[in-house]
């Protein structure tokens, strides 16, 4: 076999080293005093000289064995009976159990429960191994992230939810909604996290690669003993960090209570398709990613920030009755940069949106002499924030002057919101790099007349950047989400452009 010749040194005109280490010192001289004449008589001399595996010792052949994937260490089993012995051994497990999945707890603990690390490996790890990496569930036009990964002994659904809206600056927050592991008895076992009774009955079917569905089996245990208003009382404090009584806003409240009713209705029995990370290039404006945005009345959101040649998009992963999780909120049009007035003209909004309109019209005479059919755009509205999208506080907030040719070069320019343009959040950056025009995706309720309306990009740094929507009078805020994801690149950028298309798909 190859991998004995490499161990043992054979190659066309050597013999196997642990044979010549058979020799004697006369039968070694003798063979090293031969006359080199006959390749061809020295090649075929060497043939049976090769080493078996079967030969090495068995604590060298458990090295070898538990370097390779364990993927292969089955069929490696079929081959004879000393290696299907030699393949029990728990150290191979222990160790492919690490490598590919970074278990590193001490797994000698399992002895107590009789579970060997192979039953780890090809029971829990290996086949769960597809649902590993980055979700989207279907609840709707809600949508969500979930993350599932190996922690420790088990596999985990995390479920990601912004912060308390309005602080988009704050990190992420998130709550299990699954767990599998194998600690009791020598089979899987799926339990429910939902709710506030513990762990219980669940299950979960991996419909195909890229789909699986989970199911709880116990739905009572997310039930309270105070009824519908007390699980609305406490998924109003999970959600929004605050009582129905601190919500001044009418409109506001009734979403509120809609995505209660409607995201409650699940009971955890969910749908879930793969979403991707966008790849990234050395000549991208900022690194692509997953942000977290304002939106108005609907509170936070999480949008994919992502490159394609000339233009950026950002695709909602979680969304509203408006706009739906998975439409296009914003794109960018990195080739048309907006040159901002100062600081004192900035303020009127009149002044801002002169300027934006001048680039749309330009964009749409050169689609027009392209040939190219332009997507309807509506006039900025004179009137006060109205939209789905309009924000409820009138906090001005701050912008900058485009001034330098990339994100992470060039001094910082100052800037104000123009007057009448509400912004949901207090805290944001006094300076930004760059502008940029771009459109923003609004509708009715139940994403009714969508219309792409213009706007400006504004680029702070590189984890924030901000939209200023014309039409609705209001600006968005987003932040980058700072956690580290496994198992959630896209093999190719065509199967990301897919996955795109797929999720919008699901609520066009």
């Amino acid at each position: 076999m190859a991998v004995c010749a490499r161990l043992c040194g054979v190659g066309p005109a050597r013999g196997c080293r642990r044979r010549q280490q058979r020799r004697g010192p006369a039968e070694t001289a003798a063979a090293d005093s031969e006359a080199d004449t006959d390749p061809e008589e020295e090649r075929i001399e060497a043939g049976p000289a090769r080493c078996s595996l079967l030969e090495l010792p068995p604590e060298l052949l458990v090295e070898i064995f538990a370097s390779l994937p364990g993927t292969d260490l089955p069929s490696l089993a079929q081959v004879c009976s000393r290696f299907r012995r030699i393949l029990h051994t728990d150290t191979i497990w222990r160790r492919r159990c690490r490598e590919e999945y970074g278990v590193c707890e001490n797994l000698r603990k399992l002895e107590i429960t009789g579970v060997s690390c192979r039953d780890v490996y090809a029971k829990l790890l290996h086949r769960y191994r597809h649902i590993l990496g980055l979700w989207q569930p279907d609840i709707g036009p809600y949508g969500g992230l979930l993350n599932v990964v190996v922690d420790g002994l088990f596999i985990i659904g995390w479920m990601y939810l912004p912060p308390h809206d309005p602080h988009v600056g704050d990190p992420m927050r998130f709550k299990p909604l699954f767990r599998i592991h194998l600690m009791e008895r020598k089979s899987a076992t799926v339990e429910c996290m939902y709710g506030h009774k513990g762990p219980h009955n669940g299950h979960i079917q991996i419909v195909k690669r890229d789909e699986f569905s989970t199911k709880c089996n116990q739905t009572d245990h997310h039930r309270m003993s105070g009824g519908r208003q007390e699980e609305f009382r406490t998924w109003l404090r999970e959600e929004w960090g605050r009582t129905l009584e601190d919500i001044f806003h009418e409109h506001m409240q009734e979403l509120i209570l809609m995505k209660f009713i409607y995201t409650s209705q699940y009971d955890n029995c969910l749908t879930y398709r793969r979403i991707y990370l966008p790849p990234s290039h050395p000549d991208d404006l900022i690194k692509p990613g997953l942000f977290k945005g304002t939106y108005g009345s609907h509170g936070l959101e999480i949008v994919m920030l992502s490159f394609h040649g000339s233009r950026a998009r950002g695709t909602k992963i979680t969304g509203d009755p408006n706009i739906p999780a998975g439409q296009q909120t914003v794109e960018i049009d990195l080739h048309r940069r907006i040159q901002l007035p100062d600081v004192e003209n900035l303020r009127n909004f009149n002044e801002l949106s002169r300027i934006v309109l001048e680039v749309r019209e330009q964009v749409r005479q050169e689609q027009q002499e392209a040939g190219e059919d332009p997507a309807p755009l509506r006039e900025p509205s004179a009137k006060g924030p109205d939209g789905p999208h309009a924000a409820d506080s009138k906090e001005p907030g701050s912008g900058a002057e485009a001034a330098e040719p990339s994100a992470s070069s060039g001094q910082g320019q100052p800037f104000v919101l123009p007057v009448g343009v509400s912004s949901r959040n207090e805290d944001y950056p006094r300076t930004c790099r760059l502008c940029f025009y771009g459109t923003g995706l609004i509708a009715g309720h139940g994403f009714t007349s969508p219309e792409r309306t213009p706007g400006v990009f504004v680029l702070f740094d590189e984890d924030r950047f901000g939209f200023l929507w014309l039409e609705l009078k209001s600006f968005s805020l987003y932040s980058r989400v700072q956690a580290t994801f496994q198992n959630a690149d896209a093999p190719s950028p065509q199967a990301f452009d897919e996955m795109l298309r797929n999720i919008q798909s699901l609520t066009s």
